[in-house]
């Protein structure tokens, strides 16, 4: 019998080790770098959650002229390791020449309160809506990297975007983390699900997506799976040869991304 309740054991006890503490492997907020100066140009921003909780963020003018009319504003939402300065300073350097606006994610030191998806999806409407408060008129877009990518994708369902850019994209997160787990039920543990391809059939927003060739975390069923999913895809590029984190620095990752906004805005 001991041979027997010993691994029937053992694996309810890694089922309720995944139940209970997923979320610090979803948000690893201790590996995410601490907030630095703000780059040049750029200034703080903060507004409430609707739970209460203190949201910073940061906003970066454009560091180019543009032409006719005002520039576009992009709000960023990062991978789950990024914190909100890298992500608008990454956005910064590829766009000069758009309004950049993000914000830590719930929990991510310094924005209050503790990270969940439920907090991810509630908040990035909050951010919408804040910046169409602060910058009426404009076009306003949002771009997502991997978890972003989801947050992002939920913003397209529930506002009014100009357009959406997803990079390497899921179309459930529980799914993408059931490929890694099949021995275990992945689905039935899952607290901090992000739907991005429900979101995406529920919204008429034009959509680009990039994804890497060779993207071992988010695989590519995953991907393909969302882009089916999206009604009105605009855009879509798979970069030779990249993976999931050494994407960000390709020429032809960066060439992508500025044709994706180009189209985006044609739309």
């Amino acid at each position: 019998m001991l041979f027997v309740l010993l691994p029937i054991l053992l694996y309810a006890a890694i089922c309720a080790a995944v139940f209970f503490f997923q979320a610090s492997l979803i948000f690893p907020v201790s590996q995410v770098g601490p907030a630095g100066p703000p780059p040049s140009g750029s200034a703080r921003v903060q507004l409430r959650a609707a739970s209460g909780e203190r949201l910073s963020g940061l906003h970066i003018a454009p560091a180019q002229p543009g032409g006719e009319g005002a520039p576009p504003l992009i709000l960023g939402f990062g991978g789950n390791a990024w914190n909100a300065e890298a992500m608008a300073a990454y956005l910064h350097d590829l766009y000069p020449r758009a309004d950049i606006v993000a914000f830590h994610y719930r929990g991510y030191p310094p924005s209050e309160g503790s990270p969940s998806a439920d907090a991810l999806r509630e908040d990035a409407v909050a951010i919408f809506d804040w910046a169409a408060r602060e910058f009426p008129g404009r076009q306003i877009l949002a771009i997502g990297f991997s978890i972003g990518s989801g947050v992002a994708a939920h913003l397209a369902a529930h506002r009014p975007l100009a357009g959406a850019i997803l990079v390497t994209p899921f179309d459930s997160l529980a799914a993408a983390a059931a490929d890694h787990y099949p021995w275990l039920p992945v689905r039935w543990l899952f607290r901090h699900e992000l739907t991005a391809a429900d979101d995406l059939r529920a919204s008429q927003v034009p959509v680009a997506i990039l994804s890497g060739q060779d993207d071992t975390l988010i695989l590519p069923a995953r991907t393909e799976a969302l882009r089916q999913a999206a009604p009105n895809l605009a855009y879509v590029r798979v970069v030779a040869g990249a993976g999931h984190n050494d994407i960000y620095q390709r020429e032809n990752f960066r060439a992508g991304m500025h044709e994706a906004l180009a189209t985006l805005l044609r739309r």
